[in-house]
């Protein structure tokens, strides 16, 4: 579903043994014509890095921006298209009125094809030699049957963001493509992210929890991603 270019120095990744993360932004193209608020775009740039900490947490130990790394990895938002709210919130009340009419049969109401968003990113994982180790050009729209939407022009954006950081993370981990691959069983470290429980490093604590399955029944029922995500943590310093 996404399309991307990807390269990777497969020896490079597998030796490493800890990662940073630099927490992702905007590029100064892409900030300068979305039209998305600044919580909005924090939002989905948070959801990126929580998805990556947890990712990359199944063989790396991820630290602080203060420590040497092997790895540093590094995501750039180069271009978002806002989901029309309207027209999600339309295909949520037929996806409603379907379930009532029909309450015995599970029929799959898609949404209106009319705004959908999408998400396009660049990441770079440099080593400590400060080479570029694998970098990765990445994009993805929403699908009609397959994205259920949410009511906020960021729903599709921070939706994608998720799918993009488990796709980076796992070019790092195995040092493989991630993309064409038959899904595999949850890691400990994603199913601690579906019930909301905490990160495994502390350093992933300053992308905030997960929403858990306050998050899920959110997305089921096209919540804003405001309403279920308290975003990052606020810092101390």
């Amino acid at each position: 579903m996404a399309r991307s270019l990807m390269r990777v120095s497969k020896d490079d990744v597998l030796a490493a043994k800890t990662v940073r993360i630099i927490p992702t932004g905007f590029s100064q193209s892409a900030g300068g014509r979305s039209t998305l608020s600044q919580a909005q775009r924090s939002l989905v740039t948070n959801a990126v890095d929580r998805t990556l900490c947890s990712g990359l947490s199944q063989r790396f130990r991820v630290i602080d921006l203060t420590e040497p790394a092997d790895l540093t990895v590094h995501a750039m938002v180069t271009h978002v298209t806002p989901t029309n709210a309207l027209a999600v919130g339309v295909s949520k009340v037929a996806s409603t009125a379907v379930s009532v009419a029909l309450p015995e049969m599970r029929v799959p109401v898609p949404r209106l094809p009319i705004g959908l968003g999408s998400l396009s990113l660049e990441a770079e994982a440099i080593g400590d030699n400060g080479k570029q180790a694998a970098a990765m050009i990445w994009g993805r729209g929403a699908n009609a049957l397959l994205d259920s939407g949410r009511v906020a022009r960021e729903g599709d954006a921070y939706d994608l963001a998720a799918k993009f950081g488990d796709d980076f993370s796992k070019l790092l981990v195995t040092g493989k493509t991630p993309l064409n691959k038959l899904p595999s069983l949850p890691t400990r470290a994603e199913l601690r992210a579906m019930v909301g429980g905490g990160p495994k490093y502390p350093a992933c604590k300053a992308f905030g929890k997960s929403p858990g399955l306050v998050g899920f029944v959110g997305d089921r029922m096209g919540l804003p991603p405001a309403w279920t995500d308290k975003g990052a943590a606020v810092r101390d310093d």
